[in-house]
């Protein structure tokens, strides 16, 4: 019940917001609201709101999906006895999405930013188990390094007389100030949007539901960090734009490398959004924030979708989700790998789905203003690599024979998961040319060779070829050559992120204490304090016992040597 409410709503919300949008855009409204929350000495608490075409679009692509997903989690979380418990931390996560779009003010995101990071939490263990309550510490704890850097932007934001960065952006650009809070606010987008070397935290994070996942990793808690970089991309100066630049291409390349060699399903699709990320922060970083916006909009669509048909794979296959034990599922589950393909195509950027009009445009104008051979080297080494995984992909589930139990039941008769899925198919054909249409009304004059322009096509073609024969690539040919072996491990370990932002956080703390423990807690401080204190009280309590316990003769003799010690003194 409490899910067709919150599905309604959220999709009639939708739907009005993006006709907002559309108005705003046209018009080129914006709009602040401000609501008066107390006044202290002679001072106005304000709560402000702004509403834009930017935030109004984002706001309603954030309801439309996780109304989708709500949709989506009737069925795949069927059974569960808190169910009415997870929708409403799913509500809540979306309102703390939406309080951070909606936000001018930095207090306000805070509000929405520690929103997402708790909620998230709440969610990532919601399988309560021992490796949940592991990723839910991961995602926690990385999230909070950005938290406390949007804190510290706060208190530096004093300086100004307000918090409404929007105010001061390009005004104060120059400003010492003003290029600390950018700097603060990066590292924070840098979480968020798990970019090395806070990477580990994403994959970890699919210990929650799938489709808490659908909606984290498309369109919620790893976004939120680009679109603050996105509303402060005015205030950042040239040399942070670099640094931002060489790391968001650097995990864009890591987590395309790595998605090559992982077996879980959905790790896949979350080294997939990671490389996406990359590619968003990179493209904004060469001073493009409205594709990366275009781009982020786009990309919401076809990740919730293509993690809803990973979720209804995993739901037939009894929670299984190592990739090898999948097979021939173009023939039990043909609707859902249909979904699936239109997804992963649309990743590739294949000509005139939705995810062409977005990513071929960021390479082409990242060609067009060139800056130097190891930006456009990996750009197009990335594109490669996104084709090949998901060819890999593509192959492991729906060629050769199904290597699962014998005695199995897959079927495809999850209706109301296919109905979810659908309503978010039918946009993920369509929008990447309608939100071109909307977004670039004046067209965009890119000027480039007949290689260069083909240059996409050629690497989604080269990468199509590599995925098939990487996917024909096994663990046991490796084991031939150890030096193979560990590159795999290495590449598939994110190039050992999860083991230096995990192990190594923990092992050298905990090895010192224990040497702490042993010879300053066990040891020096011991003999020195309290130990020894007690042991010397003890001997002369005994002393005091042995002289108080005996008889006359004593109490005599130390009469006898009092009055020896008197005569000879005095």
């Amino acid at each position: 019940m409490i899910c067709n409410i919150f599905f309604i709503w959220f999709l009639l919300l939708s739907s009005l917001l993006f006709i907002l949008s559309l108005n705003f855009m046209v018009f080129d409204y914006t709009m602040f609201l401000e609501y008066v929350l107390f006044n202290l000495n002679s001072t106005n608490v304000v709560m402000t709101i702004l509403f834009d075409w930017m935030s109004l679009m984002f706001m309603s692509f954030v309801l439309f999906i996780s109304s989708m997903v709500i949709f989506y989690s009737k069925e795949y979380m069927h059974g569960d006895l808190n169910l009415n418990r997870f929708i409403l931390l799913v509500v809540l996560f979306v309102l703390s999405m939406v309080l951070l779009i909606i936000s001018p003010n930095l207090i306000s995101i805070l509000l929405g930013w520690d929103g997402l990071g708790l909620v998230s939490y709440c969610l990532v263990i919601y399988y309560q188990n021992w490796k949940s309550y592991n990723a839910g510490m991961l995602t926690a704890l990385s999230n909070r390094i950005g938290d406390v850097a949007l804190l510290m932007s706060i208190a530096w934001m004093l300086n100004y007389g307000s918090w409404n960065y929007i105010f001061y952006l390009e005004f104060m650009k120059n400003d010492y100030i003003m290029q600390l809070i950018s700097y603060l606010v990066v590292l924070a987008a840098m979480t968020k949007s798990a970019q090395i070397p806070f990477s580990s935290w994403l994959p970890a994070a699919m210990a929650a539901p799938t489709p808490v996942s659908s909606l984290v990793h498309s369109s919620t808690l790893v976004t939120a960090g680009v679109y603050l970089l996105i509303r402060f991309n005015f205030s950042l100066s040239e040399n942070l734009m670099y640094v931002l630049l060489f790391v968001s291409s650097l995990t864009m390349f890591m987590s395309g490398m790595g998605a090559n060699f992982e077996f879980d399903l959905k790790k896949i699709i979350a080294l997939s959004t990671l490389s996406q990320l990359g590619l968003m922060l990179s493209i904004l970083s060469l001073g493009e924030y409205k594709l990366a916006f275009f781009h982020l909009l786009i990309h919401a669509l076809f990740k919730a979708l293509l993690f809803m048909c990973a979720g209804n794979i995993i739901h037939n296959f009894g929670n299984c989700q190592d990739i090898r034990f999948m097979g021939g599922l173009v023939y039990l589950m043909p609707l859902t790998c249909t979904f699936m393909n239109i997804c992963n195509l649309s990743l590739c950027g294949l000509p005139f789905l939705s995810g062409f009009y977005s990513k071929d445009l960021i390479v082409e104008v990242m060609s067009m203003n060139y800056l130097n051979l190891y930006i456009y080297l990996i750009f197009y080494f990335s594109i490669g690599l996104t084709v090949m995984y998901s060819f890999r992909l593509s192959y492991y589930l729906m060629l050769g024979n199904l290597n699962y139990l014998s005695l199995n039941n897959l079927n495809e008769e999850n209706f109301t998961m296919l109905k979810g899925m659908m309503g978010l198919m039918i946009f993920v054909i369509f929008s990447g040319s309608l939100m071109m249409w909307l977004m670039f009304p004046s067209m965009y004059f890119i000027c480039l060779s007949k290689i260069m322009k083909l240059m996409a096509l050629i690497f989604i073609i080269l990468g199509m070829f590599l995925g098939l024969e990487i996917s024909k690539f096994s663990l046991s040919d490796s084991l031939k050559s150890l030096s193979c072996l560990n590159l795999s491990y290495f590449l598939a370990y994110m190039w050992n992120l999860p083991i230096i932002s995990t192990l190594n956080v923990n092992y050298f703390p905990i090895y010192i204490s224990n040497y702490y423990y042993k010879f300053v807690d066990h040891g020096w401080s011991e003999y020195f304090g309290s130990q020894n204190i007690y042991n010397k009280m003890k001997l002369l309590s005994q002393f005091n016992q042995f002289l108080f316990s005996n008889n006359l003769k004593i109490y005599l003799l130390m009469m006898v040597l009092w009055l020896i010690l008197l005569l000879l003194l005095f």
